[in-house]
């Protein structure tokens, strides 16, 4: 089976966020269940300098705006799977980031550089491509960037491939004027309510949701969620009328990446049966974080964006009731200038108790991970996450609220779930910042005076297979019923 896999970034080539562990991760794991993969991205100035030698393996022309570009071919070291980078300059090779400049300004031609990528994925599954000797079965679509290909393969390419369009984050859909529609190639009859239309704008989104074969989400719940008005950011409506068709599949973990037992930005490794190397790590992200050396001291770990989604905002009123109450707290993040400063001024006003760290660093994150006892993620809708399935994997018991892959990965340590042994975390009983302090005092309270049942909780998560596996294995099956 032949797969192109079409994604605006990849791990470890270019990552803002989850999707690019995704991206890196799952055609790993499809590759190892015989799939013929190829990944599809553009040419971003990181991407040709991580990727290493590249060879043209085409010449590509008529796309939107540009004409013509190259169709360049790696592979990612780690795992051998082949990647076609789009060399367009023009579009591609500037400074700063793959969706917005330095400043964080979203680059204006957005709606070509993406249209581009999406049109190459179409042109490549057609009759068109100019590459005669592989042709995909199935184009597997990610978020608004790629969401033009299914609409492409459809209306002006004909092509006989399946396309899919995996649902990432609903809250982000790429709309723009009604005369990027004429721009990007697109036939006026397409921009309609049946169609890529969505209040008077091209909706990328909307393209992919109403063109593609198959919708899948990134968890169960999600599926479910994005159908309602409070999840579907106003196109619950088409996602209904589809919901018999959206298969949520739950992300896994790069398990080579985030092991505990391996992890070489770690001090001192550790597993499932034997802790010993947490409590060395804890230290020493203490010692390196500038705060107090303590074994005892509760410290709560933060990873993440400070956006309004990921719900940190409800941590800042009680942040300060923790730390008197014995808690140290560690962050690492940036965005809204509002959150990083209210972070920033607790952090300042305790010293040895709360370490915060603005931006993003790689081997802090799994030091974090590692070394806090309790992780915070009281996100207000999550798709899937994967930073609580790094504290689980990391014995590190996640406190969440109830949504989307949150709900689906942990299991809240209620008396009935500790019992049957299944409980590997704490889930808010409400989204509200007493809600969040009440669960975050629950965590506490277990760790100073239950020893015996905090490693019971630390065990069930830790002994989970949190791999690709699975989740391929349903990938997989979802492109065999299309075919």
């Amino acid at each position: 089976m032949k797969v192109l896999f079409v994604s605006s970034e990849v791990f470890p080539l270019i990552k803002t966020g989850g999707l690019a562990d995704v991206s890196g991760s799952l055609p790993n794991a499809l590759q190892g269940l015989g799939v013929d993969i190829r990944i599809l991205v553009p040419g971003y100035p990181a991407v040709l300098e991580n990727i290493g030698a590249l060879k043209t393996v085409a010449e590509l022309d008529h796309l939107p705006h540009i004409g013509d570009a190259t169709l360049l071919e790696g592979v990612i070291q780690d795992t051998q799977v082949k990647v076609w980078v789009i060399k367009a300059p023009s579009l591609y090779e500037r400074d700063g980031g793959p969706y917005a400049d330095k400043t964080g300004l979203e680059w204006g031609d957005n709606p070509i550089r993406f249209g581009v990528l999406s049109k190459v994925a179409a042109i490549l599954a057609s009759e068109k491509t100019p590459i005669k000797s592989w042709l995909p079965d199935i184009v597997h679509c990610n978020d608004w960037q790629t969401g033009l290909a299914p609409a492409y393969m459809s209306l002006t390419e004909h092509s006989n491939a399946k396309s899919i369009i995996s649902l990432h984050n609903m809250a982000f859909q790429g709309c723009y004027p009604p005369n990027w529609v004429e721009s990007l190639g697109l036939p006026s009859s397409g921009f309609s309510i049946e169609g890529f239309e969505y209040h008077g704008q091209l909706s990328f989104l909307k393209a992919a949701i109403f063109y593609a074969d198959a919708i899948s989400t990134v968890s169960p719940r999600y599926a479910k969620e994005i159908q309602t008005a409070a999840f579907g950011f106003g196109l619950e409506g088409l996602l209904s009328k589809r919901g018999d068709e959206i298969k949520g599949i739950l992300n896994g973990i790069e398990t080579e990446e985030w092991n505990p037992a391996t992890d070489k930005y770690l001090s001192h490794t550790y597993n499932s049966e034997n802790l010993q190397g947490k409590l060395q790590v804890k230290l020493a992200l203490q010692r390196d974080s500038g705060l107090d050396i303590d074994a005892n001291a509760p410290l709560l770990g933060v990873v993440s964006r400070l956006t309004h989604q990921k719900g940190l905002d409800m941590l800042v009123p009680h942040l300060q009731f923790l730390i008197n109450q014995g808690c140290q707290f560690v962050l690492l993040g940036g965005g809204e200038l509002a959150m990083e400063k209210a972070f920033e001024e607790i952090a300042s006003r305790n010293p040895g108790r709360a370490s915060v760290t603005i931006g993003y660093n790689e081997p802090l994150s799994h030091q974090i991970m590692a070394g806090s006892d309790i992780f915070v993620m009281p996100s207000r809708f999550e798709p899937c996450g994967l930073n609580q399935l790094y504290g689980l994997a990391y014995g590190t018991p996640p406190v969440v609220n109830a949504t989307g892959g949150l709900a689906d990965s942990v299991i809240d340590s209620n008396p009935a779930h500790l019992k049957d042994k299944t409980a590997n975390g704490f889930v808010m009983v409400e989204a509200s910042a007493e809600g969040l302090v009440a669960c975050i005092l629950r965590a506490v309270n277990m760790f100073n005076h239950d020893k015996k049942t905090w490693l019971q909780i630390q065990m069930s998560g830790m002994q989970q297979n949190l791999s690709w596996d699975k989740s391929a294995q349903e990938y997989l099956a979802l492109y065999k019923t299309l075919l």
